[in-house]
């Protein structure tokens, strides 16, 4: 499913059958027809027009317990509902997939009031949908665009010449720089900083990192002045992208960063100036990726993985966790460790490395016995 059609999606009061309907892989079993206002964990009921949901079989256990009674579910296939527990229920294939529909059907609304709030601030040249939400102490730019139905929570600030398509939603605190450009339907969490300028530096003659790259890893040269390369680019995020809290993407030198349609990233992500990161990846937490890397569809780079500059990463591929990756991934790659080496190569050198103290061991003892022997062979001296 993706953001678009959840845009489709039934609202509460929402019948089973209409659930069902709206869920991939779904089975209705029972009273189609039972209307449910909200979804609730087994355990956390409040109420009798609630549906639960039930991921295992032992939390069927609960339901008799509930103080209001339960009338319906949703569960993964293959467990086994008692007859009469439930006057209806649906079964799912893929209860994380079905989680992700119920959630955006029983997702409750920002409190966001239509219109422009007395306390926020519109420059003259700024252009703001009728139908945008404008909230309290919010700053938009001049010649800035703000799309149909888009939502500007408090304390937002929109800089000037930004362009920003409909539906998208930034919450409280967002800093958009000069120039971002935002597609249908993004949505930008907590505090994020879109379009800072990048960490972008020169010395006038090769410095410290140059002359060791040069070298070998000797240090020859100093920073002895530093000149900012500026960043006069951009950030683009393209349809469908959301971005997490406090997370930072930096404006290009020239050109665009660049975060292509349907990508998820997480909070607290680091993703410096001339990346261009492709459809439908997934940037965990603290993850950091230095400046001009191309990162191809559908990857996935795990929580604290740092990538070094201009590297290739294929489609599909995958970084694994605390990764420290410095070398190209290809297409469906998966790598791990500090280094990254291919996963295969990283679990061989973990194997290896946790049998150091064994070897080391049987090393000592060899070194003693053969210490022995050679004590053994050393002819007896005369008398």
């Amino acid at each position: 499913m993706s953001d678009s059609q959840a845009l489709t999606l039934p609202k509460p009061p929402v019948s089973l059958s209409a659930i069902a309907a709206s869920t991939p892989g779904a089975k209705l079993h029972g009273n189609g027809e039972l209307l449910v206002s909200d979804l609730a964990h087994p355990r956390m009921v409040t109420g009798p027009d609630q549906m639960v949901l039930i991921l295992e079989a032992p939390a069927l256990g609960l339901i008799p317990r509930s103080p209001f009674p339960v009338k319906a579910a949703i569960v993964a296939e293959g467990i086994e509902v008692p007859e009469g527990m439930l006057e209806g229920y649906v079964t799912v294939v893929r209860p994380r997939l079905a989680l992700a529909t119920l959630l955006a059907i029983f997702e409750k609304p920002l409190h966001a009031k239509a219109g422009v709030h007395p306390t926020a601030f519109i420059e003259a040249s700024a252009q703001v949908h009728p139908t945008a939400s404008v909230g309290a102490f919010a700053y938009v730019g001049e010649n800035a665009m703000v799309g149909a139905n888009t939502v500007i929570m408090p304390h937002v600030t929109v800089g000037a010449d930004v362009k920003m398509a409909a539906d998208c939603v930034l919450h409280a605190g967002v800093r958009l720089g000069e120039r971002v450009m935002l597609g249908n339907r993004v949505v930008i969490h907590h505090n994020a900083s879109i379009g800072a300028d990048g960490f972008s530096y020169v010395t006038p003659e090769p410095g410290s990192v140059e002359s060791a790259q040069a070298s070998g890893g000797k240090v020859t040269g100093q920073n002895a002045q530093i000149f900012k390369i500026n960043s006069i680019g951009t950030v683009v995020l393209e349809d469908d992208v959301e971005v997490g809290a406090c997370t930072t993407i930096d404006r290009a030198n020239l050109g665009a960063t660049l975060i292509k349609k349907g990508t998820k990233i997480d909070n607290l992500v680091m993703i410096a100036h001339n990346n261009t990161v492709g459809e439908n990846c997934m940037i965990v937490s603290q993850v950091g990726i230095a400046g001009s890397c191309e990162i191809g569809n559908r990857v996935v780079i795990a929580g604290q993985s740092g990538l070094a500059d201009h590297l290739k990463i294929g489609d599909d591929a995958i970084v694994m966790a605390k990764s420290g990756l410095m070398r190209d991934v290809e297409p469906k790659g998966v790598v791990m460790g500090y280094p990254a080496v291919p996963r295969r190569e990283a679990f061989q050198n973990y194997m290896h490395t946790s049998k150091l103290r064994e070897l080391f061991q049987d090393f000592k003892a060899l070194k003693k016995r053969v210490a022995e022997l050679e004590a053994e062979r050393q002819p007896v001296g005369s008398l």
